[in-house]
């Protein structure tokens, strides 16, 4: 296995690991929270992932939060020099019917800036834009939340009562390769999907948009977290850390409820020896 770390890289506040595939050795630094730096004394060529954190989940029949924004350069010339990495925030899930649940924040490496993922919207409110856009609660049938350029998509739209009966359900935030589903008159919309990549050397899926809530007839369900499906509770699934996973709607209105919460993001450097 050839030496990554010694006299010509250095790094503070991430971890490095090594592994092999197809007999290529790579080294990988992972930042998973707050700020850190990457010092290369010589230019090198590697592989860089960044991903924001996730929107929270909206509250009473709220929507999905979306995915933090999504950057991935391969082959990327790093000249030498010192870089600062941040590492973005989930929102938390929303525990009020009012306006949004907060959306994440950003992460950053060199001049790539993925974009939060926006809050969801609560009942009767539009998602808010960010690397993928938050989904819209139940009763708002437009207006999803935008996502940013190539990092992510939009959320997905709400629907309303009918008929006097309860068939409320809110949009499924968006991810980092699909727009968030639209909510029908029987099921939540879902949340869009994620990418699945192997840049530490195991496949991991990140950037999933979050599942909105629902309310149809006495059935309740809360949205899942990070692009899962919904599960039997009035609480919105919380997305996984470091996944940029946008939290999952709850079905219910106030009174021990609130949305998921968005999962942190990521930073993720990875150099092949020569």
């Amino acid at each position: 296995m050839a030496q990554f770390v010694g006299p010509n890289i250095k790094y503070t506040g991430g971890t490095h690991h090594t592994y092999t595939s197809e007999s290529i050795d790579y080294g990988v630094w992972t930042y998973l929270e707050g700020s850190g730096s990457f010092t290369t004394k010589t230019p090198i060529t590697c592989d860089i992932l960044v991903i924001a954190g996730g929107g929270g989940g909206g509250l009473d029949r709220g929507g999905g939060g979306g995915a933090g924004g999504y950057i991935y350069s391969g082959s990327f010339s790093l000249p030498k020099g010192t870089y600062t990495t941040i590492v973005g925030t989930g929102g938390a899930g929303s525990t009020t019917s009012v306006g949004n649940a907060p959306s994440g924040t950003n992460s950053v490496f060199q001049h790539m800036k993925a974009i939060g993922g926006g809050g969801a919207g609560n009942q009767n409110t539009t998602g808010a834009a960010g690397g993928s856009g938050g989904g819209c609660g139940s009763q708002q049938t437009s207006g999803p939340g935008s996502g940013t350029g190539a990092q992510g998509n939009a959320g997905g739209i709400g629907n309303s009562t009918e008929s006097g009966v309860y068939k409320r359900g809110g949009g499924g935030g968006g991810g980092a390769s699909a727009v968030g589903g639209a909510a029908t008159t029987s099921t939540q919309g879902v949340g869009g999907a994620g990418i699945t990549s192997s840049i530490t050397g195991i496949a991991v899926t990140r950037g999933g948009g979050g599942t909105g809530g629902s309310q149809f007839g006495t059935a309740r369900s809360a949205g899942g977290g990070g692009g899962s499906g919904g599960t039997d509770s009035s609480v919105g699934g919380h997305a996984t850390a470091n996944t940029g996973g946008g939290g999952g709607g709850a079905s219910d209105a106030p009174g021990g409820t609130y949305g998921g919460n968005g999962g942190s993001g990521i930073v993720i450097i990875r150099y092949k020896a020569s």
